[in-house]
């Protein structure tokens, strides 16, 4: 995999930040903890990048830094409590990702440093007072404007498969950020000329259930959430769509190496090895509050060409030589 560029948007002043020396008055090896609505095994790539990250700045587990664990394993409703188990560790940082997890942490504390990934503008939702200066104890990377990104993956299945008029999109339980990208979904539909379709899925039991909808509303393809929930369950939800011969397209990679037919979106493994470097600030005493917001500037197209057959589709040409890469 490509590394990808980042950019942070307007450098800060690093301040002193007290809390950060909190883990390491103890054992003086700094303890980070990371909290996930992902399974375990989902979430592998992701904390492997994250390690890798730490690595390269000189940082090996078990040595000068020690890693607190905890996954969702797809259950929105076990975050609380796994954000008060880790808070109650008192690590020096915690990287708590995506929305989800930031809310459950910050509803046990509003002292310890938390990076997050944000889905939507953490201006906007309050989250920070501006992308250059969080303000608080929370900074981390926004997945670059979802308000783009959704458009985009509109206009790619339409250019993909020319001949959808009506697209089925699929959010998920208790996820802050569908609801805005059911909204940001209104105008860029129309101007493709799609009719929208939305299929809330609450539970695993409930992934039948919405292809069932789906079918019975004629839908010809599926733009599918970025909800960590349809992350647990990619290989399913792709099974799902293949054999209801149903184009789709996610925002991770994950989903296609899973067997979906395409995703477009920034590299999850990526963010969270660039998460170290703000890890290693905060260590060394700068503050979430001047650490700025930081957005992708590199997205990447995947196209699962095994997928297609399986569905009879033949993709455009001109739209394959665009791709980044192409699963054979």
């Amino acid at each position: 995999m490509r590394r990808r560029d980042f950019i942070t948007l307007l450098g800060g002043a690093a301040a002193a930040w007290p809390i950060a020396a909190r883990g390491q008055q103890s054992s003086g090896v700094p303890l980070i903890g990371i909290l996930s609505p992902l399974s375990e095994g989902t979430a592998t790539r992701n904390i492997e990048g994250f390690r890798k990250g730490m690595r390269e700045l000189g940082y090996l587990e078990g040595r000068n830094m020690t890693l607190a664990l905890r996954f969702a394993e797809g259950m929105p409703e076990r975050m609380p409590a796994l954000a008060t188990e880790l808070v109650g560790l008192k690590p020096d940082v915690i990287v708590a990702a995506p929305e989800t997890s930031l809310l459950a942490v910050r509803n046990v504390t509003r002292t310890i440093p938390v990076i997050t990934i944000w889905l939507q503008d953490p201006v906007a939702s309050g989250a920070v007072e501006s992308i250059a200066r969080p303000g608080g104890h929370v900074t981390g990377t926004w997945i670059a404007a979802e308000d783009a990104l959704v458009g985009k993956r509109l206009e790619l299945i339409k250019e993909a498969v020319p001949t959808i008029a009506r697209i089925g999109v699929l959010v998920g339980p208790a996820e802050v950020q569908d609801s805005v990208v059911v909204r940001l979904l209104s105008a860029p539909s129309r101007a493709l000329g799609l009719t929208v379709n939305v299929f809330t899925v609450r539970d695993a039991a409930g992934i039948g259930a919405a292809f069932a909808a789906a079918a019975r509303e004629n839908v010809q393809a599926l733009f599918v959430s970025q909800s960590p929930f349809f992350n647990t369950h990619r290989v399913e939800i792709a099974e799902q769509a293949a054999r209801a011969r149903l184009p789709a397209i996610y925002g991770f990679r994950e989903f296609a190496d899973a067997g979906g037919l395409m995703s477009y979106g920034p590299s999850l493994p990526d963010v969270y090895r660039r998460f170290a470097a703000l890890v290693d600030k905060i260590l060394k005493g700068a503050s979430p509050a001047d650490l700025p917001v930081e957005v992708p500037t590199r997205f990447t197209l995947i196209i699962n060409l095994k997928a297609a057959r399986a569905i009879d589709l033949t993709i455009p040409e001109s739209f394959l030589l665009r791709a980044d890469e192409v699963i054979e």
